[in-house]
């Protein structure tokens, strides 16, 4: 990346009579607080001038000297504990300024407030960067050090937009919904290629693919774990600590000085903040490695009130959008309402700035590599779809925060190279549950049977078997593939067809005796758990005879993946068999709509030590480009078919054209490739027990 100093950055005069403006601004602000507040008062003229520029001298000089001694806990509450540092800082000016008189802490607190809002906002509208002056201050620390990073190999920045595939990509560069991804696209400083997911397509397999080189056994963003019964979730610090324990070699893409920010990984990274893997050790981390960028964000009063202020604004959006979608009848849709607007603004606004606000002290701090996850657009393309208006704001806001980036790393001590990428695209479509009235989950219970009670069978309540009728008789026999499944089930058939009384309690909730369902988007996992290792579809036949034909013929099941004693891993369709075997397939090929790369995928996956007795992926329609999720997401991810199987990479134009990529493992060893190329040694190997090793692509 060109290292060039002009553009935006503002310079000289124009800095001097912008922060005067402020500083009247600022003065102004005062004075009606005298008017208004009763406790304070400023009689003299020349006063509100006097204070407005202590403050802004307690602001740019002293605080940070206050920041740097002050126990983190004051400030890790959101920034709160700050106000009140600075509200005592304006008790004490008062003190200063002869005949200023403050009532007390509550008042001074309310105008130190005041006083950063009217500051933050000035500067906002008059385009004054603040982050241009630390970063010339920072600049100016590593010229005068004796350590400089200048001479090293060039850095590498991954950012990653999660959820954004490779279609919606090139559309949003083409309406200018990506201005700062367009402007290097047109320029020819980058390109833009693809590169095909895993079966998994989701961000637990995708960045530990990424950034430990290898996802081997991660089947969903959860999965179940019949020898422990218990369901792995990559969003659960514990799990995603074992995941990355299972993964690590201590030669992740991070490691030797790098940084992970805002992601599930650490990548073996030195520096993590908002790291998910990382949580359960934050005791045993130093202070400047957990949350540094959290930290150093919110100790500044004003980036406190600029991101709250955002948020409420992100919240206000949602609102809106949301009751336009239902007034307008949009389809599909889901409920959005309750504490989702607020989650949503965390995602979108204040993770967002922490973790811009990171990688701007990663760069001026000259780590060489660092990757940082913008959940954002991931976020709300799940509730309110891919391409709609609400989802390509945010999408114009993560890009106007690269944009960002790529002119801060022109004042950093080494060049950046800036690389963008997405972990996996997002298909969209009704969700499984809205489509058809009971979810994957209930469906399969139904199928395999209810818990037996001392008052007798349980029966279906009068309202609801009409409806399952209905759906049972829809799939029964109207397939040849799922004829065939009856005809062997029948004779193949238990005097139980469903099974004994479960021995002992369940970890993890059953959707009937014995039986787990477990949901990633748009894959579902069936394990029965009262037979040891992986269950032969000869046995599923034998205890569930309707389990396998019913689930085939569903309009809602694309295939489903099974295991045979007689012909090993067999991939179900309504209208065909393939055989993974040998590649052969009878009747029409059920991958036929899911990319030329499926088979492999689907082998490969069919080895994982934890593999379910049956997967399920969603109805991939190529017509509509359209797919019923199981979870109840407008758009999702996780499975084959559409969008959600292709991501994007926008990569330097200088760096060697990666080809096909195939899998995250395979988009591991691209990014190594382009690192080595640049000059960064390639780490030791770690003895930290045996990892499986990465599967070639194919």
């Amino acid at each position: 990346m060109p290292r060039d100093t002009t553009g935006s950055l503002v310079r000289g005069g124009r800095v001097v009579a912008r922060l005067l403006l402020v500083w009247v601004l600022v003065a102004v602000s005062l004075h009606l607080l005298d008017l208004w507040l009763t406790d304070f008062a400023m009689p003299r003229w020349w006063q509100p001038t006097v204070f407005a520029a202590a403050v802004g001298l307690l602001s740019a000089v002293v605080w940070p000297l206050i920041m740097r001694f002050v126990p983190p806990g004051l400030v890790l509450l959101l920034g709160l504990g700050s106000f009140l540092l600075l509200g005592a800082g304006v008790l004490a000016i008062s003190l200063a300024v002869p005949y200023v008189v403050i009532g007390g802490l509550r008042t001074a607190v309310l105008v130190a407030v005041v006083v950063s809002a009217v500051a933050g906002l000035a500067s906002s509208v008059l385009a004054i960067d603040e982050d241009e002056v630390f970063f010339r201050r920072a600049a100016r620390r590593f010229r005068d050090g004796d350590r400089s990073p200048a001479d090293e190999p060039p850095g590498v920045l991954l950012l990653q937009i999660d959820g954004l595939g490779h279609d919606t990509v090139r559309r949003a560069v083409r309406d200018g919904d990506l201005p700062t991804l367009a402007r290097w696209l047109s320029t020819g400083s980058h390109v833009l290629t693809d590169w095909h997911c895993d079966w998994s397509s989701q961000t637990g397999a995708s960045v530990c693919g990424l950034l430990h080189g290898s996802n081997d056994d991660i089947l969903g963003f959860r999965w179940y774990e019949k020898d422990r019964d218990h369901v792995m979730a990559c969003a659960h610090p514990g799990d995603a600590a074992e995941i990355e324990r299972r993964h690590s070699d201590g030669r992740g893409l991070l490691a030797g000085g790098g940084a992970a920010r805002g992601g599930l990984f650490t990548g073996d990274a030195e520096q993590t903040s908002l790291t998910m893997s990382a949580v359960p050790f934050l005791t045993r981390r130093p202070r400047d490695t957990i949350g540094a960028g959290y930290y150093a964000y919110f100790a500044n009063p004003v980036n406190l009130l600029r991101t709250l202020g955002s948020a409420l604004v992100d919240v206000l959006r949602e609102v809106s959008a949301s009751t336009r979608q239902r007034r307008a009848g949009v389809r599909p849709r889901v409920r959005r309402g309750g504490f989702y607007p607020f989650a949503r603004a965390g995602t979108t606004v204040i993770v967002r700035d922490l973790v811009v606000s990171a990688l701007i002290g990663d760069m001026l701090a000259g780590r060489p590599v660092v990757y940082a996850d913008f959940l954002g657009y991931d976020e709300v393309a799940h509730h309110t779809g891919i391409e709609r208006f609400d989802a390509l704001a945010v999408l114009r806001s993560i890009d106007q925060q690269i944009g960002r980036l790529h002119r801060a790393a022109r004042l950093a001590p080494r060049r950046y190279h800036l690389v963008v990428l997405s972990d996996h695209g997002v298909t969209q479509g009704e969700a499984f549950t809205n489509r058809f009235g009971e979810s994957i989950e209930q469906l399969v219970g139904r199928l395999c049977g209810e818990p037996r009670s001392g008052r007798g069978p349980r029966r279906s309540p009068a309202e609801g078997w009409q409806l399952g009728a209905a759906v049972a008789e829809a799939s029964t026999g109207s397939g040849p593939i799922a004829s065939a499944l009856r005809a062997r089930a029948a004779r193949a058939a238990a005097p139980d067809r469903h099974r004994t009384e479960q021995g002992r309690p369940a970890a993890v909730t059953r959707a009937a005796p014995g039986v787990v369902v477990v949901v990633s988007g748009h894959v579902a996992m069936v394990s029965f758990t009262d037979v040891e290792g992986r269950v032969d579809v000869e046995t599923v036949e034998r205890l569930f005879p309707d389990l396998l034909p019913t689930l085939v013929d569903h309009p809602g099941v694309g295939f489903m993946l099974v295991r045979s004693a007689e012909s090993g891993p067999l991939v179900l369709g309504r209208d065909g068999i393939r055989h993974l075997s040998d590649d052969s397939v009878r009747g029409a090929d059920p991958l036929a709509h899911y990319g030329p790369h499926a088979a492999d995928l689907i082998r490969r996956t069919d080895g994982f030590a934890h593999c379910p007795d049956i997967l399920i992926n969603s109805r991939y329609s190529p017509a509509t480009d359209e797919a019923s999720p199981f979870e109840v997401h407008v758009g999702s991810h996780g499975g084959l078919g559409g969008g959600q199987s292709r991501g994007f990479l926008v990569h330097p134009a200088e760096f060697p054209p990666p080809g096909e990529i195939i899998g995250a493992e395979h988009l591991h060893r691209v990014v190594r490739d382009w690192l080595t190329g640049l000059g960064h040694p390639e780490p030791g190997q770690a003895d930290t027990g045996a990892r499986t090793a990465p599967v070639p692509p194919g």
